[in-house]
């Protein structure tokens, strides 16, 4: 039987590691490699590039764009993991937990960028409800989004982790105050709202896992909807292994933003009450926020689960 070859352009960075170690053990895929002096060679990676089934784009932003321009084979089916492709026409966001069509795109697309992870608890929380008309597209939200440090790269998890760090790392940081985020743009191109959210961020000091929270006034809701019918929509849209909505997932009233940390699927919840309603999405940052949905888009493009590269952590 013949082996997918797959090609992880960036394979040394915090993804694409990622990605390395849930396929190298996979019989069915045929990883191709570059030494050190060949991944700095233009016409090495072009050759990797054009001679694989999938590539994995693990890359910054400009370079990821750049390393797409260089496919001449139409066969390849790129999975970008930067942002560079996430709202560009010929390009499919890759989130199939959003339903149906969402799927279909994946699965007959060649061209698939993975979500960004902060966008991908907000998107997972506001398209449903924008698609079943329980908010505006025109709603002015206010979400926050905690996360591990991981999230920041190489360079950052050395600062967090290194003897000799600043006090300053152990406390959870807020960034992106000038609410210029690059994630913004997917997470109104993706959800159809029509205005970007205030959008906060914070790194906290701890190594993987990510909890995003949208908060919602009672009188942000249309058409005399409640908490009870957004608690109904995410759990007949949410009920699968990767992405499923959960009750009383607090632990005596409280949420661990790390409590997925390590694992692979994504837990959805409502609290608050009947006038405040806070949404939130768990999940790990390398997870079901990078590596993970990468692997997802491979998986359906072969059509079937690796069910090897998944750990999933069964909640409630």
């Amino acid at each position: 039987m013949k082996k997918t070859r797959v090609f992880i352009d960036g394979k040394e960075g915090t993804t694409g590691l990622k990605i390395h170690d849930r396929l190298k053990y996979i019989k069915d895929i045929e990883l191709i490699s570059l030494n050190e002096a060949d991944r700095k060679n233009i016409n090495k990676r072009k050759e990797a590039l054009n001679s694989c089934d999938i590539a994995f784009l693990c890359l910054p932003d400009a370079a990821a764009a750049e390393a797409a321009d260089m496919i001449e084979n139409d066969n390849v089916i790129l999975i970008d993991t930067s942002t560079a492709h996430r709202t560009e026409p010929g390009w499919t966001y890759g989130f199939p937990e959003l339903g149906k069509k969402h799927t279909e795109k994946i699965i007959n697309s060649k061209r698939i960028a993975v979500p960004g992870c902060h966008a991908s608890g907000f998107i997972v929380l506001i398209y449903p409800l924008i698609e079943n008309n329980i908010i505006s597209e025109r709603a002015g939200l206010t979400t926050f989004s905690i996360t591990g440090y991981s999230g920041g790269g190489r360079k950052m998890i050395a600062e967090y982790e290194s003897c000799e760090r600043d006090k300053k790392y152990g406390s959870p940081r807020q960034y992106a105050i000038t609410q210029k985020h690059k994630h913004l743009k997917e997470m109104i191109y993706v959800t159809g709202l029509n205005r970007e959210p205030v959008f906060c961020p914070i790194v906290a000091d701890f190594y993987s896992g990510m909890e995003v929270t949208v908060a919602l006034f009672k009188e942000d809701l249309l058409n005399g909807n409640t908490v009870e019918d957004i608690k109904s929509i995410y759990k007949n849209k949410y009920n699968g292994k990767i992405v499923k909505y959960v009750e009383n997932d607090d632990d005596n009233g409280f949420l661990e933003a790390d409590y997925m940390a390590g694992f692979d699927n994504m837990i959805i919840s409502v609290h608050g009450n009947d006038e405040r309603i806070l949404l939130t999405a768990r999940y790990d940052n390398l997870g079901k926020g990078a590596s993970r949905a990468a692997i997802e888009r491979i998986n359906y493009k072969l059509g079937k689960y690796i069910t090897d590269a998944l750990n999933i952590k069964e909640c409630l």
